[in-house]
């Protein structure tokens, strides 16, 4: 073989090579409920929920721990998801900061059947932005 058909070769091997370590860890967008199911069925994978932080009629947050004091490492919340259902997540990192400024909460992660809680290894926010659409009164 000729030197140049050897570097396509390990080129293209190398790009689908890429493409399969991508697609395999792509992790999945569920609510609490599927995520339980795929648990229950023994699917360690992760994957994304999408909900907001419980707050009560006053609109402060509930369900909130985090003593900085005791165990900066733990923090525990109510999330409830797009189909209204609430679950406890645990997450064993500091508390993001600007938590209770987000819109929106995705947690990464996975059920835990036993526990019946939501373990989170990452948490994404989506926070109000300031280049929203303001309506000026003149």
């Amino acid at each position: 073989m000729k030197k140049g058909s050897i570097i396509l070769l390990v080129i293209i091997a190398v790009a689908v090579a890429v493409i399969f370590s991508t697609t395999g860890s792509a992790s999945q967008y569920v609510d609490f409920t599927q995520a339980a199911e795929l648990a229950k069925e023994g699917d360690d994978e992760l994957v994304h929920v999408i909900g907001k932080v419980q707050k009560n009629a006053a609109g402060e947050f509930t369900g909130i721990v985090y003593n900085p004091g005791v165990d900066p490492n733990y923090f525990e919340f109510l999330l409830t998801d797009t189909k209204n259902v609430t679950q406890k997540v645990l997450f064993f990192e500091p508390k993001p900061q600007d938590f209770e400024k987000a819109e929106q909460i995705v947690i990464i992660g996975h059920t835990n059947i036993k526990e019946n809680v939501f373990i989170a290894d990452k948490i994404l926010m989506k926070c109000p932005s300031k280049y929203e659409d303001k309506e000026v009164k003149i």
